[in-house]
């Protein structure tokens, strides 16, 4: 049975219990044995982590230590798979650049804040199964506006518009939602939808994470390992 392991923690208002319980849910479907932690110190126990299968990252902003942050960085270049959304992977530990440069992008700013309503773009042009036979859908949620490491290979994007605000001067911006990249033996997936555990009531959101997880949980298994 597949192993996977959830720390959940940090700022409240991503509702990291409430996403934590959706994922669990959508791995167990999937035949993974999961474990629900509330604490960084779950990332101590190098062996354990060895182990897994599947880490997942549910925690916005907090500091994370270096003996906690090393021991995740070894098991995903060692072959463990990291996979998750929105701040809770990608806004978790802002001064750690060295996490930042694992998980490929840091949040900086959502323009508009909550409540915008903007489209997912798929790229036509991609051959992954995480995004095979999903169309592009509408969002109501935070638009994430990201720093991102031109090494990701991005699967879905969403388009800014030019509005009120210093940023607006470069233009329309095409910006990441959905991507994948490596870390050693490691793979990577992130979706930036997620700023509340609702979000995961649109189905092509939810599918995003359940085949993210799935892909990045399979070692040394190419893009097409599955089509389920």
């Amino acid at each position: 049975m597949k192993q996977a392991l959830i720390v959940k923690g940090g700022w409240d208002g991503h509702e990291p219990d409430q996403v934590s319980r959706i994922f669990a849910d959508i791995l167990e479907q999937e035949g993974f044995q999961v474990e629900i932690s509330d604490t960084l110190d779950s990332f101590l126990d190098q062996e354990k982590l060895l182990g897994l299968d599947l880490i997942v990252p549910v925690w916005t902003m907090g500091e994370i230590k270096k003996e906690q942050l090393e021991p995740v960085m070894k098991a995903v270049e060692s072959g463990v798979g990291l996979a998750g959304c929105h701040g809770g992977m990608c806004d978790a530990f802002r001064s750690s650049t060295e996490w930042q440069f694992m998980t490929g992008s840091q949040w900086v700013a959502h323009p508009l804040n909550d409540g915008v309503e903007y489209r997912v773009n798929i790229v036509a042009s991609s051959s992954s199964p995480i995004v095979e036979g999903i169309k592009d859908f509408t969002v109501v949620s935070e638009q994430y506006y990201l720093h991102v490491d031109p090494a990701v290979q991005v699967l879905a994007t969403t388009t800014f518009p030019v509005t009120e605000g210093a940023h607006s001067a470069n233009g329309s911006i095409v910006m990441p939602v959905v991507y994948t990249k490596r870390w050693g033996k490691g793979k990577v997936f992130y979706n930036a939808l997620g700023h509340h555990a609702d979000v995961f009531d649109i189905p092509e959101a939810r599918e995003f994470m359940r085949r993210g997880f799935l892909w990045a949980a399979r070692r040394g298994e190419g893009e097409q390992a599955w089509t389920r």
